[in-house]
């Protein structure tokens, strides 16, 4: 939120009990408005990755982002910010997840579905030759599309 404010959006905590947005974004005619769900990391997890649940996977309305925030623990680099269109994201998680889900487990079982996903900078290990490492470099910093997306 203080990044969003920072760049002269007015921002706050969406109200308690709000399913799919943290915080809503205006400008300050009230004219344009989005929403924002955050999802933050401190880069100790192994897979460089952001827990998200199956129902992630439906949200695809056009003033929606996510801010997938990584506070790159431990690394010389301050905290740095991805922000990813609510569509980019479900197709990325759905496509992702099934082609998990084709791959066998480590014992050559048939993986189980659930409802938690995993949203990764890089989806090498499923060898679907999309969603690879890089991908996702398009977004980070990005506010410039929620200033475009409140334009329209």
């Amino acid at each position: 939120m203080s990044e969003l404010l920072r760049r002269g959006f007015i921002a706050a905590l969406a109200p308690a009990g709000v399913p799919n947005c943290d915080i809503v974004v205006t400008d300050d005619i009230g004219d344009r408005l989005c929403a924002v769900q955050v999802k933050s990391r401190n880069s100790t997890g192994s897979d460089g990755g952001w827990h998200i649940g199956k129902k992630h996977e439906s949200l695809t309305a056009p003033k929606l982002f996510y801010c997938f925030v990584d506070f790159a623990m431990g690394k010389d680099c301050g905290p740095f910010t991805y922000v990813v269109p609510a569509a980019v994201v479900a197709k990325a998680l759905t496509e992702c997840h099934q082609g998990w889900l084709n791959q066998p487990g480590k014992k050559g079982q048939q993986r189980k579905d659930g409802d938690m996903r995993r949203f990764l900078p890089s989806y090498d290990h499923l060898e679907m030759g999309k969603y690879l490492t890089g991908w996702l470099e398009p977004y980070r910093e990005a506010w410039h599309l929620l200033e475009l997306e409140a334009t329209t």
